[in-house]
């Protein structure tokens, strides 16, 4: 049998011979087209556009020249429909603009040279959203037409080694939810790698499934959203990107520090308690408990009264296992009621009046964790002090002074006693610029420490 030959045709060609059914896309065995959703479809239009590789088409041919697509069909279609059917590029497309070279025009319409009278080329983008093949411009019409499609072609086989062949080319299984959705976190896709080699992971009885099937990237993500994300919790499918663009390093390093904690004191009978299905939620109950300034110990004293009866308690008339049994157990409402569920339950069984919680032991940890380790609850106390004195200077009824954005402003004034900054004047300066925080206190902590530092900057250049 002959071996298979490449073969490149510009793009236009190639969809002009489907049109004229020198290439068939009905092959007897081969699926039907249309199985693509439109965000596939979109990173299709974006790729070709961009000039980026797509893989070549699997082509298989009869003797008669008659040529049937093996592989790439979904691929194909798409591509028919942007060209010759006005699809429309959705809204939702990731990277919606497109940079391109045109040839630079006066305002008459005439192409600009220069001196030596060689063309003057101008970068332009498009932005590719809610349009179709003809609303783009003849630069962008002309790359989608010459982009260079390679095809793979067994020559001189008959129906049946073609469907043959049809069945070899799709023994593949495509990426699951939590594989897509990882790949979409890319900014801290190597972290999670990393926190995943962990001894915890190692020790914990994941089934080989959920190490290779992206199981275990979720588990991470969610520990995340869940910890430092919950009000705006989202489904699996979204999970990746949403962290992306709204966490940091510094939340994934403190996911890492608690699990470090929690190696030293899980033993083998506690590790069922973290299977895939839960192990975020005792990732982010560890971390409302090391809240607490208890020893870690308690927390293991806790997971074993879980264990042996203490999960069988009813709260509000459910135990932990009737939590939203009619409910998606990856819903917000769902996750947040399991999660206050343990929280009561822990406190209750350390002896702790969740209703007069001390809020300086969430402050301290806060600081702890964005200025330094080993600051105490004496120096929050200093902290605190210094905050009136400061308060005391400056319009007392500024939303900058809200109990909600209290962490931050701790924070930074521990910042600047650890650089040995004096805070008096960048204080009542940033209060006379500012009424108003950002809610999250990691990032507003950010953005005052980053201002302290360019208001220091500009006053030791003067």
């Amino acid at each position: 049998m002959v071996k298979p030959r490449k073969q490149i045709y510009t793009l236009q060609m190639y969809l002009q011979k489907m049109m004229d059914m020198d290439i068939r896309s009905d092959a007897d065995v081969q699926r039907m087209s249309g199985a693509w959703n439109n965000a596939m479809m979109n990173e299709l239009v974006v790729s070709v556009l961009n000039g980026d590789y797509i893989p070549p088409v699997i082509l298989g041919q009869e003797k008669n020249s008659q040529a049937w697509i093996i592989d790439g069909l979904q691929r194909s279609t798409a591509l028919m429909m942007f060209r010759h059917s006005n699809y429309k590029v959705s809204a939702s497309v990731e990277e919606p603009v497109i940079a391109y070279k045109a040839k630079a025009r006066d305002s008459e319409g005439e192409v600009k040279m220069d001196g030596c009278g060689d063309i003057i080329w101008e970068t332009k983008e498009f932005d590719i959203r809610r349009k179709t093949y003809k609303q783009m411009p003849e630069e962008l019409k002309k790359a989608f037409d010459e982009y260079q499609i390679e095809t793979v072609i067994h020559e001189n086989y008959d129906m049946q080694q073609i469907s043959r062949l049809v069945r070899r080319y799709n023994f593949h299984k495509p990426m699951n939810v939590s594989q897509k959705a990882f790949t979409f976190c890319d900014k801290y896709a190597r972290k999670i790698r990393e926190i995943l080699k962990r001894e915890f992971f190692i020790e914990a009885p994941y089934s080989k499934a959920e190490r290779k099937n992206g199981t275990m990237e979720r588990i991470i993500l969610e520990s995340v959203m869940v910890i430092f994300h919950v009000e705006d919790w989202k489904k699996s499918s979204q999970i990746g990107a949403y962290l992306n663009e709204h966490s940091s390093m510094e939340e994934f390093a403190i996911l890492e520090k608690g699990i470090e904690r929690l190696e030293n004191i899980i033993t083998d009978g506690l590790y069922p308690l973290f299977t895939a299905k839960n192990s975020f939620l005792w990732f982010a109950l560890f971390h409302r408990f090391a809240r607490l300034n208890m020893d870690d110990g308690k927390f293991t004293e806790f997971l074993y009264a879980f264990q042996n009866g203490l999960n069988e308690k009813e709260i509000n008339g459910k135990t932990f296992d009737e939590i939203g049994q009619e409910r998606s157990t990856k819903d917000r409402s769902v996750i947040m009621e399991k999660l206050d569920f343990l929280e009561t339950l822990m406190l209750e069984y350390l002896h702790v009046d969740k209703e007069n919680l001390e809020e300086t032991g969430s402050t301290l940890e806060f600081v702890r964790e964005y200025v330094s380790q080993d600051i105490t609850q004496e120096d929050i106390g200093l902290y605190e002090d210094m905050l009136k004195d400061f308060a005391s200077k400056v319009d007392t009824e500024s939303n900058l002074l809200d109990r909600k954005n209290h962490a931050s402003l701790i924070a930074v004034i521990a910042y600047s006693c650890r650089k040995d900054i004096k805070l008096d004047e960048w204080f009542m300066d940033y209060f006379k610029r500012n009424d108003s925080y950002i809610s999250g206190q990691t990032e507003n902590y950010r953005h005052m420490k980053d201002d302290l530092e360019e208001y220091i900057r500009i006053a030791n250049a003067a």
